[in-house]
């Protein structure tokens, strides 16, 4: 009996993806577990295997659709299998015949006719190929069988077709089209992919937290120094490039062990703040397909080096769209870092559900008063927003101050095991 292949639920609250690309076509003989689709969830690229070897008997979506959690994507059937034969319908005498069709009669039920004028019921045309399974599911989500196209063997119609045709038709979007307004012409591009997930996060952030931002320099002129002594050492015995973000991955870590309450989240039901002991620090990523944040795990267990490794792996696949999705979740806090593009300060919104975000602007020389005398030191901007239904101000800056001791004196973030 051919198999529908419904979009599974791949945990990590998962709940729809987009073909990125059909691996198979209509028609195709496949074996079980190949892949038959990428498919975009959550910011990640994964191959759907198929739950079953045969042939395509059907692709129901197109590519850049959106498909939910228990939609079916593909009918495949058992290699060499015969179809069912039908069961022919019972006679129906003329006299009880309707002029008003209730779909989805099976073959050997009772026929009624309502009292009410404007309903009546008929059966099924007995030349409509379909299984008695697939008839009791038109009769039970009240598709008309008549109406329905099959795509099984022979015409028969299937399943999946049943339940294609409870969905709602509409002609494609098209990618990109031009339009003409009164000003002049424009572009219309879909909301879709990375950028369609990134929407729905910020708004769910921005509509579930109170969010507030406080600035901040740091001299990091020592920092600097210490990470041109040792880069070369990095890329000549661990073939690693080192930037400034692992430094800020562990000062970060050192100043959330001292305050808890931006290592945390809200439980809106139970009315609780949860306070997260394990430290997982999320870097966002500038993809050609928009902002991924790859998660360092247990970021205070991991020495300089090894977080970045870490980092550059996972930068990686995230460019390649190869990155695992258990890497983007998880996180307790999230660092941005816009000075990589040439910003300075601005105004990070919330990973919801984490408590805090840093971001991180364009290290810069600047003129800066030292032991009473103005001196050139190279200077970082900070900016960290918090959720104000969590934690107030005095304790988010006494973590931004922190911070920026650690920051300042690198040889504390070394230190740190």
């Amino acid at each position: 009996m051919p198999t529908d292949f419904r979009f599974p639920d791949l945990g990590e609250g998962v709940t729809e993806g987009e073909i990125k690309k059909w691996l198979v076509r209509e028609g195709d003989i496949i074996k079980q577990d190949q892949p038959i689709a990428e498919m975009e969830t959550d910011k990640a690229v994964v191959e759907m295997p198929s739950p079953t070897g045969g042939k395509v008997l059907r692709l129901y979506h197109a590519e850049g659709e959106t498909v939910k959690v228990g939609e079916v994507l593909a009918t495949i059937a058992p290699e060499g299998e015969t179809p069912p034969k039908e069961v022919p319908m019972a006679p129906v005498e003329e006299a009880r015949k309707p002029s008003v069709s209730v779909v989805g009669e099976l073959p050997d039920e009772e026929i009624t006719v309502s009292s009410k004028p404007s309903v009546a019921v008929a059966a099924i045309p007995s030349e409509v190929q379909a299984t008695p399974a697939v008839r009791k599911l038109a009769k039970d989500l009240k598709v008309d069988l008549a109406l329905v196209k099959g795509t099984g063997p022979g015409g028969r119609i299937t399943e999946g077709d049943v339940r294609a045709a409870t969905q709602p038709t509409a002609p494609p979007r098209p990618k990109k089209v031009a339009k003409f307004d009164i000003y002049g012409y424009i572009d219309r591009e879909q909301v879709k992919g990375i950028r369609r997930s990134t929407s729905k996060k910020m708004m769910e952030s921005t509509s579930k937290t109170a969010m507030v931002t406080m600035m901040d320099d740091a001299d990091v002129t020592e920092l600097v120094s210490l990470r041109e002594r040792i880069k070369a050492v990095a890329l000549e015995e661990r073939k690693v490039k080192l930037t400034y973000m692992p430094f800020i991955v562990k000062a970060v870590v050192m100043a959330l062990k001292n305050n808890k309450y931006l290592n945390s989240s809200l439980d809106e039901e139970m009315e609780e703040i949860i306070l997260k002991k394990y430290y997982n620090i999320g870097v966002a990523v500038a993809t050609e397909e928009g902002l991924m944040v790859p998660v360092i795990k247990v970021a205070d267990q991991k020495e300089i080096m090894d977080i970045a490794m870490e980092i550059e792996e996972m930068s990686r696949k995230a460019a390649e769209r190869k990155i695992d999705l258990g890497d983007l979740k998880g996180g307790t806090f999230t660092i941005t870092n816009y000075g990589a593009l040439g910003g300075t300060y601005g105004n990070p919104i919330i990973n919801y559900p984490e408590a805090a975000i840093l971001g991180v602007g364009r290290i810069r020389e600047m003129p800066w008063v030292k032991s009473g005398q103005v001196v050139p030191r190279r200077v970082m901007p900070l900016s960290l927003t918090w959720d104000h239904r969590i934690l107030d101000g005095a304790q988010a800056a006494k973590f931004m101050g922190e911070l920026v001791r650690y920051l300042e004196n690198p040889e504390l973030i070394l230190a740190m095991h």
